[in-house]
């Protein structure tokens, strides 16, 4: 599964920004989906996943009630809508794939992306 994200960019906090992730391959839609943040200096941090058919998800505590993730298994899309920005939510955004159920053990990805940068500025 070759994944590509895009939607990234420069936004003051408070604004709102969504994040898309392609994916290529016909097993998409019989994977999990998460989005993983880097921030600069610090390691890789699951940001939202959410299950193979779209009916349940798992936020981080940083984003619960901010962020909403999504997917869309006839376009092989995953998206994240991210609301209310804040500057600690800058960092590299990663969508990647897993079938495993534990979603904050980052080693559990099988695939990922190349990452969407999203700056937020106070």
């Amino acid at each position: 599964v070759e994944l590509v994200e895009s939607g990234g960019g420069l936004v003051q906090a408070g604004g709102s920004l969504t994040l898309s992730c392609v994916g290529s391959g016909s097993a998409f839609s019989s994977y999990d989906m998460s989005w993983i943040r880097q921030a600069p200096g610090k390691e890789r941090q699951f940001v939202a996943g959410i299950n193979w058919n779209g009916g349940q998800t798992l936020y981080d505590d940083s984003v619960a009630g901010r962020f909403i993730i999504s997917r869309n298994n006839h376009k092989s899309v995953v998206y994240l809508q991210m609301n209310s920005l804040k500057p600690e939510d800058t960092g590299v955004y990663y969508c990647a794939s897993t079938r495993e159920s534990s979603y904050y053990l980052i080693d559990s990805y099988d695939y990922w992306g190349r990452g969407t940068q999203v700056t937020v500025s106070s």
